[in-house]
């Protein structure tokens, strides 16, 4: 299990929101760049990068900060964040990102998620299972489905996804810890590979969700507990592989 820094784009800055609420920012650096540098820095082994303004207006609107980062960043990146096309997930992928996040595209448009997996494969392709209120949210966040995670999960592994990523939209941003309930029932419904995002603030957060033991769950986002320092990288790092007593690689 590898701990994810989160560096969140909007209007050129490196930001957080709180419960998916646009009108409810922090904004904790001015280069999306710098903040990613700091936490690669830090020690981190891999970055989730999302696109707020793609998410919020359907297009990728920031494909030049990523081209930055991997040009200048020596680790993978998951990028996620307006990606409803397959050119755009082709200009994500070309853009250096190691990973891409397909969120309302996934859920609405099964037969372009069918044409990204055969353009990226099953490991370059997560899914974002993004849930707030019990059920799956979509449009970058602002909208909400009446799927819930562990139908929408069975649905998309039927279509070859291997890949999810899940956040607690009710809990990102809070620093009030992870809902981890959620994350086991969806992990042991599940076959693929989970990144757990949402309310992470605290190190033993980190060590509640390695106690689960579920195998499947091979990264945690963690934000805003970073860029207010409840615990460095490196702690994260070390508390997140306790579990298996030594370094995971980041692929």
């Amino acid at each position: 299990m590898i701990l994810l820094p989160a560096v969140d784009i909007r209007g050129g800055r490196a930001v957080r929101l709180r419960l998916g609420d646009f009108d409810a920012e922090t904004v904790y650096a001015d280069s999306p760049l710098a903040a990613a540098r700091a936490w690669v820095e830090a020690g981190a082994r891999a970055l989730h990068v999302v696109d707020l303004d793609g998410a919020r207006s359907g297009e990728p609107r920031h494909l030049d900060e990523l081209r930055r980062m991997a040009t200048e960043l020596e680790v993978p990146i998951q990028w996620g964040g307006g990606l409803r096309s397959l050119d755009d997930v082709s200009a994500a992928l070309g853009a250096g990102a190691d990973r891409v996040v397909l969120g309302t595209a996934a859920l609405r448009s099964p037969e372009l998620l069918d044409v990204a997996l055969e353009l990226g494969g099953a490991e370059r392709v997560l899914v974002a299972v993004d849930v707030r209120g019990g059920s799956v949210s979509v449009s970058g966040w602002t909208e909400r489905s009446e799927v819930s995670a562990e139908e929408l999960v069975e649905r998309l592994e039927a279509r070859g996804v291997e890949r999810f990523v899940h956040t607690s939209v009710d809990r990102d941003g809070t620093l009030e810890g992870p809902d981890v309930d959620a994350v086991r029932r969806l992990a042991t419904a599940m076959r693929g590979r989970l990144v757990v995002s949402g309310g992470i603030g605290s190190l033993g957060d980190l060590e509640a969700l390695r106690a689960l033991g579920l195998t499947n769950v091979g990264g945690v986002i963690a934000g805003k507990a970073l860029y207010e320092r409840r615990f460095t990288v490196a702690e994260g790092n070390a508390a997140l592989e306790r579990s298996r007593g030594g370094a995971p690689t980041p692929r």
